[in-house]
This record gives structure tokens, sequence and C-alpha cells, in this order.
């Protein structure tokens, strides 16, 4: 960001000079004004059906009218009127299920993680019968995952990248593996360099880092640097793709 905004100011003559802040009132009202905060009281009401449908399920009605004659029944118990084993809230047949594992594998910054990881966030936070079953059926009809999942060979003619024009713009990334491990664990570096004018930054990161944390890698030390690039170079790793996925949509990102 700083060399292009250098780049700008040089089509311009003009002069800098200091002007203390007891002369400069506007700036200093504008920097002092006050800022109102509004707190925000939340509560997630969809998750109060279920209650409702504990004593129909099939799944969970004979454990539900146990648990109402005794407090506990084996692992299951009734808390605030919903039915958890253990630490886990059980979730009856519903568009719950679908939904939780939808938010847990592709919303927000989920970043499309794999099935085992799936699995293992659901399994610490809900239980039902065939979980496992049914973070496998989405995941194999997620549209993201199966387009970037790859073919067994190269197809197509080699194309050339486009010449960029201006610094920051076109970027190529890519990753040093297999690096001694340092103090803090790091064994890997991403190398992320300019196309126009060759200048590169390499960042230390971790061999088992996934989309997301790259993806904080990239904000903190490319974007907050040198701005949002146009197009990014990589060797189409999951890893970028789902990153240049998730990131492209917004800010316009072209991956090659």
């Amino acid at each position: 960001m700083h060399a292009r905004w250098i780049l700008y100011l040089q089509r311009f003559t003009f002069v800098l000079k200091h002007k203390s802040g007891s002369q400069n009132r506007v700036a200093d009202a504008l920097s002092r004004q006050s800022t109102l905060l509004l707190q925000l009281n939340t509560e997630i009401t969809g998750l109060q059906c279920l209650k409702d449908l504990y004593a129909t399920d099939k799944d969970f009605m004979k454990i539900w009218a146990e648990c109402l004659e005794q407090p506990s029944s084996g692992d299951y118990a009734i808390r605030h009127g919903f039915l958890f084993k253990m630490n886990a809230l059980c979730v009856p047949e519903s568009s719950w299920r679908q939904q939780l594992i939808r938010e847990l594998h592709c919303g927000g910054l989920a970043a499309h993680v794999g099935r085992d990881k799936t699995i293992e966030q659901l399994q610490s936070r809900f239980f039902w019968p065939h979980l496992r079953r049914d973070v496998s059926k989405f995941i194999e009809r997620c549209s993201v995952c199966q387009s970037y999942k790859g073919n067994g060979q190269n197809t197509g003619l080699y194309m050339p990248l486009p010449v960029p024009t201006t610094i920051w713009e076109d970027l190529s990334l890519d990753f040093v593996l297999g690096l001694p491990r340092t103090k803090r664990g790091n064994d890997s570096i991403m190398v992320v360099v300019d196309r126009f004018s060759k200048m590169a930054h390499f960042i230390a990161c971790k061999k088992t880092f996934d989309a997301l944390n790259i993806a904080r890698l990239f904000f903190n030390e490319i974007i907050r640097l040198h701005g949002i690039p146009r197009s990014l170079t990589s060797d189409r790793d999951v890893k970028f793709v789902i990153f240049g996925a998730n990131f492209g949509n917004a800010s316009k990102l072209t991956l090659i």
C-alpha cells in the first residue's frame, strides 16, 4: 500500500509542512469525537423448536421418556428442556442437522474443512445417530469441495500468464516445505512474489496450516502493506483454491 501511494503522489508537486496540533483544530476535533457504542443482546430462538421434537423423534423418543421419569438415564440427561448425551446436545431428525453440518463445514470462516475435521467439530458439541454418515454425504455433494478435488492427470494446453502492468497487483504464492523446525514450531516458508517488481515476502509458517491460517497470514503480511491484489498465481493446491474461492468472491480476486 505504501509503494502505491508513493507511485501516485509522484504525479504531483507539493511541499510538506508541519502544523502543530493546537492549530489544527478541525482534525483534532474529528479525532476526539465520541463514538456511540450499542450493546446488542441476541438470542437464538430457532433451537427452541427442538424441545417439541424429542417426544416423537424415532431416535430419541424412548430415551426422552426415560429421562422424564428419571433425572438422568445413563449418559443422557435433560437440561433446560433439551436432551444431552454427556455434554453434547442431541439433535432430533430435522433440517437442523443439515444446517449444523453446513455451518461447520462451509459457513463463515469454516473454509470447507475436510470430513474428519467437520465430524470432530460436530461431535464435540452435538450428537445424533449416523452423524458420520450424514457428514460424508453432505461433503460428497458439496460443489466447492468436488470442483477443486482435482483429477488424476493434467489436461489441456499451458497458457502464458498475463503481463503485469503495476506493482503489487499480480502476485504469485508458493510454499517451501521440509525445513528444520524452529523454536516457535515453524517448519515452512510462505513465499509471495510481486510479478511486476519481483519483490518477495518470506513468511514463516507451519506445514499443518489450513486455508484459514493461510488467509490470516496473507491479510497480515501482504494486504496490510500492499492492499488487495488483482490476481494470485499458485499451483492450485486445495488450500489456495479454498482461500481464493472464499476471498475472491468478496474482493474480485482472480486465482490463476
